[in-house]
């Protein structure tokens, strides 16, 4: 969608947005290209290293497959709940989900039950796809989730009760779907994101939202796609960086992805990985980059382009990639509300350390003051989306709103200053612009934890840690961290007549750690006298951050 201009201002100036009358993420990502011609689209590295090959036609064939299936137990509409890591079945479920109508639910395997029955229930799942590794966990709360119609379950065997083999259902299902005809500002996608306050919200996409993400992939990966273009992340397709900053984008292309269950970041294996499959875009967190350099610098020059975000990059990061991998990591920015919007190109504009870059061209984003008016250069408030583009119509990467959560959605957005051109919607996060728009990040303008490119919010954690019998208040806030940025830490008062020791605070670690995700686990645990309060029975998380460490 994005032509390369002379310069930054010539890109920015030539693009328009042009949004179909009808448009399904299914066919233009797979169906658009599966022309009986072998067209690879999915190289999927096993543990053992072996890969298997998948065309677009060999997708398009398996999704229509499958959405018939979906289509025989649930109307368009209904959620599709995707439990895997990066695998054949994950990208097939999320295609013939989007050809069926229904909306796709991403969810990360290393959530625990108590994480996933929050998510299933508030979604209203009809539909589960899952593997045998990550079944016991929805099996111990299955009698609390009513409402699913399809259980598929991937891998050999007989499938645990209650559920079907995926691949039998798939050989049974008719060949060949008639997509459900859907218009870009159809529902799609439901993402859950993290808060400060109550339980996470879940972030409604429309199919539209593909469309949206192109220029904000296509900047910072240099204008793909070029020859011998091929994608990879270590990011989880469950996140909105693994699946709409790699996997979607590309195939809208037409473009090749790797795709490897890397259950951690093993910087050897991804270094190789990279080599051998010949590797030339890759999305890597900061962690994800801070690890590589932390193993010992090589030279690796096969790549196009790095596209990193999530947390700001630093000179030395910066400096470490341009001798390792002979370019410039390119940061970009944005949430799963309203993704990609703002991101570094060097061929286009030099890039500062630090900087997240300027705004996407197709996006409008300023630095706005607490009623929506436009802060002068220099000064700093909170970044802000304008919803509606100059042509009248909603920015196609911004989210329809919260499932179930209007008055949610309406705190997100705030009125612009009068004749300034409408509603901005406000990030959370604080920062301030130069002259020229370079956009500068400075901080959260809440208590979300920054931890390995993941944010997390303390409230669902803290409701977790309250139900520990040994907890009798709890507070959780993010602490500086070399690698991740930021890991959790609890902050813990005792219930009368427990003791403080430290099988206590590593009893209290794997509690979270089973019941929520691996990622939120607090790894730091402090019990303390009393937690700092409002007036109104609040917790002053800020105090807990300043406070200096104990002993």
């Amino acid at each position: 969608m994005l032509t390369r201009g002379r310069d930054y201002d010539e890109t920015r100036a030539q693009f328009r947005w042009r949004l179909p009358g009808r448009y399904n993420i299914g066919i233009d990502a797979v169906d658009q290209h599966a022309d009986g011609g072998g067209r690879p689209a999915l190289i999927l590295v096993g543990a053992d290293g072996a890969p298997e090959r998948y065309s677009f036609d060999d997708l398009k064939a398996r999704s229509d497959r499958l959405a018939n299936a979906f289509a025989a137990h649930a109307e368009p509409g209904a959620r599709v709940a995707i439990l895997l890591p990066q695998s054949l079945e994950a990208a097939l479920a999320h295609i013939a989900a989007y050809k069926a109508g229904m909306v796709a639910l991403p969810l990360f395997t290393l959530f625990g039950e108590e994480a996933l029955e929050y998510r299933l229930t508030d979604s209203g799942a009809g539909i589960l796809v899952t593997d045998r590794d990550n079944w016991p966990k929805v099996a111990a709360i299955r009698d609390r989730l009513p409402g699913f119609r399809l259980v598929l379950v991937t891998g050999t065997g007989v499938p645990p009760t209650g559920t079907e083999a995926f691949d039998t259902v798939l050989a049974k299902a008719r060949p060949g779907f008639a997509p459900v005809a859907t218009g870009p500002d159809d529902p799609a996608l439901l993402i859950y994101t993290s808060g400060t306050t109550g339980p996470p919200k879940g972030a409604l996409h429309a199919h539209r939202v593909l469309l949206g993400h192109l220029p904000g992939v296509e900047f910072p990966h240099d204008f793909p796609p070029q020859p011998g273009d091929l994608f990879w992340t270590p990011a989880d397709w469950a996140w909105i960086g693994g699946l709409l900053d790699v996997l979607l984008p590309a195939w809208h292309h037409g473009l090749p992805v790797l795709g490897h269950r890397m259950a951690k970041f093993d910087p050897d294996r991804a270094y190789a990985l990279m080599a051998e499959h010949k590797v030339r875009n890759v999305f890597l967190p900061p962690t994800a980059l801070k690890l590589l350099r932390q193993a010992g610098q090589r030279r690796h020059r096969g790549l196009r382009s790095i596209g990193s975000g999530g947390e700001t990059l630093g000179a030395e990061l910066l400096d470490w990639g341009r001798a390792t991998f002979g370019l410039t990591i390119h940061e970009f920015y944005g949430q799963t509300e309203c993704n990609l919007v703002v991101g570094n190109n060097a061929s286009q504009f030099p890039v500062r350390p630090g900087a997240m870059g300027r705004a996407i061209p197709g996006h409008e984003v300023a630095v706005v003051g607490d009623r929506g008016d436009r802060l002068a250069a220099g000064e700093i408030g909170q970044i802000a989306v304008r919803r509606r583009t100059p042509c009248g119509i909603d920015d196609p990467v911004m989210f329809l709103g919260y499932w179930n959560n209007p008055a949610a959605t309406e705190a997100k957005f705030v009125a612009g200053a009068p004749g300034d051109g409408g509603d901005w919607l406000l990030t959370g996060d604080t920062g301030r612009r130069d002259d020229d728009g370079t956009l500068w990040f400075v901080g959260r303008d809440d208590d979300v934890i920054t931890s390995a490119g993941y944010r997390i919010g303390p409230a669902e954690i803290e409701d977790c840690l309250m139900k520990h019998p040994a907890v009798a208040l709890a507070a959780a806030i993010g602490v500086p961290d070399p690698i991740r940025t930021e890991i959790v830490k609890a902050c813990i008062v005792l219930r009368t007549g427990e003791s403080p020791n430290e099988a206590l605070k590593q009893e209290i670690r794997g509690f979270v750690k089973t019941r929520l995700a691996a990622h939120e686990y607090p790894r730091l645990v402090e019990f303390v006298d009393a937690l700092p309060m409002t007036a109104t029975g609040k917790i002053i998380r800020k105090a807990l951050r300043d406070a200096p460490a104990p002993g």
